[in-house]
């Protein structure tokens, strides 16, 4: 089980590679859109390794589920990640809705803000889990 948890630290790895490179070639709404899921994906990896699990039957997390389960259970009750990044998800969900929806573009800023927050957030569970190992 161990392995398949890490893979979503992998994928969360390789999506905030994706968001850099797509910064870096001023794509900012896929930007945008791969830091959303590099910080789902290192949610996901973070609720394994904590032994907590989608409610659903089909064994996969809503978008819902997994904010209020990383904010409600790794954050205010066992106090395993700092309060600043309770905002991270939904803020990123957000910009990703945005960028993949709405008739117009995130900008260079809202692309950096939110790759700054993606890297903290990542960042934060990659050392969480490591001395979980």
């Amino acid at each position: 089980m161990a392995e398949l948890t890490s893979v979503y630290l992998d994928k969360a790895l390789e999506s905030l590679a994706g968001a850099a490179s797509e910064h870096s070639n001023r794509r900012y709404n896929n930007c945008a859109n791969r830091c959303y899921f590099a910080s789902f994906q290192a949610a996901v990896y973070a609720l394994r390794q904590a032994g907590i699990f989608p409610p659903s039957r089909t064994g996969e997390w809503s978008h819902q589920a997994l904010q209020a389960e990383f904010a409600g259970q790794l954050i205010q009750r066992r106090k395993l990640y700092p309060g600043e990044l309770r905002s991270v998800l939904p803020t990123n969900e957000s910009l990703r809705e945005s960028a993949d929806y709405e008739p117009h573009w995130v900008t260079g800023t809202q692309a950096e803000r939110a790759l700054r927050r993606t890297r903290s957030f990542v960042e934060a569970n990659e050392t969480q889990g490591e001395g979980r190992r």
